[in-house]
C-alpha cells in the first residue's frame, strides 16, 4: 500500500515505528545467521510486566529479512529453542526442500542445532517468516518475521515500513495463556483467537511519516484466525498489492479493508 499524508503530517522525520533492522550476523561464509530463542517482550504497555516469549533475533517481531528478485538468498537458522523448529518462507514460490515444513518438506531442526536456507526468490513482493513445526505453539509465541523482496528497479518512497499485525492470548497478568495452546476448543473451532492486538510487537503504537512524502506500508496479518478489518480512511493512496503481488493501484476506501490471517 503507498500512502501519501501531505496535509495532516508535518515532521519531516523517517518512519520511526518499524521492526528492527536486521541484526543476525553474518558468517565468513556470507550466510544470515538467525537464531530462534526465548526471550522478553513489552507486548503491555509500559511499566506493565514483560511478557516470556519464543523470537527470532531476540526481538518480536523478528528481524527484517530483505533479499532481492533473482538473487540468491542464503540464511543459517540457528535453533536454540526447547523444541525442534523450522522455518517457513510464507508465499513465496521455492522449492519444496527450502519451504520449511517439518514432515514434509524437511526435518524440523532439533534444539542445539542448524539447517542452511538457500533460494532465489522469483517474485518480488511482501512476505513473512514464521515456523512450520508445531505451527500451532511456536506462532502463538511469537516466531515470527517480514521477508521483503526488492524488485531489481525498486520504486522510489520516502519510507518503506513493514507492519506486522498481531493478536495475543493473554492472561491478565501479560504472560501467554500456555494452558491453552493446542487445545481441542480452537482446533474444532474458528483457531486461536487472541485478547490483546500488537502492531510490530506494540500496543497502540504511533507512526512518523516522512512530511510531504510517499511511504509504502506493507501490512502482514500474523493472527492465527483472527480476521482484520483496518480502517484506513483517512490517508490519501493506494492499495498497490495483495498477497504479495502487484495489482492495478485501488484508491484506498473509506470501509474498512479485510486483512486474512496470513495475508
Amino acid at each position: 500500500m503507498s500512502v501519501s499524508r501531505r496535509t495532516l503530517l508535518k515532521t519531516a522525520a523517517a518512519a520511526a515505528f518499524a521492526p528492527p533492522v536486521l541484526s543476525a550476523a553474518r558468517a565468513s561464509d556470507g550466510f544470515i545467521e538467525l537464531i530462534a530463542g526465548p526471550a522478553k517482550a513489552q507486548l503491555l504497555a509500559g511499566g506493565q510486566p514483560q511478557t516470556e516469549v519464543w523470537a527470532y533475533g531476540g526481538g518480536v517481531p523478528g528481524p527484517v529479512l530483505r533479499a532481492r528478485q533473482g538473487e540468491p538468498f542464503r540464511l543459517r537458522f540457528i535453533n536454540r529453542l526447547p523444541q525442534p523448529s523450522t522455518i517457513h518462507w510464507h508465499g513465496i514460490r521455492i522449492a519444496n526442500a527450502m519451504d520449511g515444513v517439518a514432515g514434509l518438506t524437511q526435518d524440523a531442526v532439533p534444539p542445539g542445532e542448524s539447517f542452511d536456507y538457500v533460494f532465489t526468490p522469483p517474485d518480488a513482493g511482501t512476505y513473512w517468516y514464521h515456523p512450520h513445526s508445531r505451527t500451532w505453539e511456536q506462532l502463538a509465541r511469537g516466531l515470527y518475521g517480514a521477508l521483503i523482496v526488492e524488485e531489481q528497479l525498486a520504486p522510489g518512497f520516502d519510507a518503506d515500513i513493514p507492519l506486522l499485525l498481531d493478536d495475543w492470548r493473554l492472561t491478565k497478568e501479560g504472560a501467554i495463556h500456555e494452558a491453552s495452546l493446542g487445545g481441542m476448543m480452537d482446533f474444532s473451532h474458528a483457531g486461536r483467537l487472541g485478547n490483546w492486538v500488537t502492531v510490530n510487537g506494540t500496543s497502540l503504537p504511533s507512526l512518523e511519516l516522512p512530511a510531504g512524502g510517499l511511504a509504502r506500508l506493507r501490512l502482514i496479518n500474523t493472527s492465527n484466525a483472527r480476521v482484520l478489518d483496518l480502517k484506513l480512511g483517512d490517508f490519501s493512496g493506494h492499495i498497490i498489492a495483495y498477497d504479495g503481488q502487484p495489482i492495478d493501484p485501488v484508491t484506498i476506501p473509506a470501509s474498512p479493508v479485510a486483512l486474512a490471517p496470513a495475508q
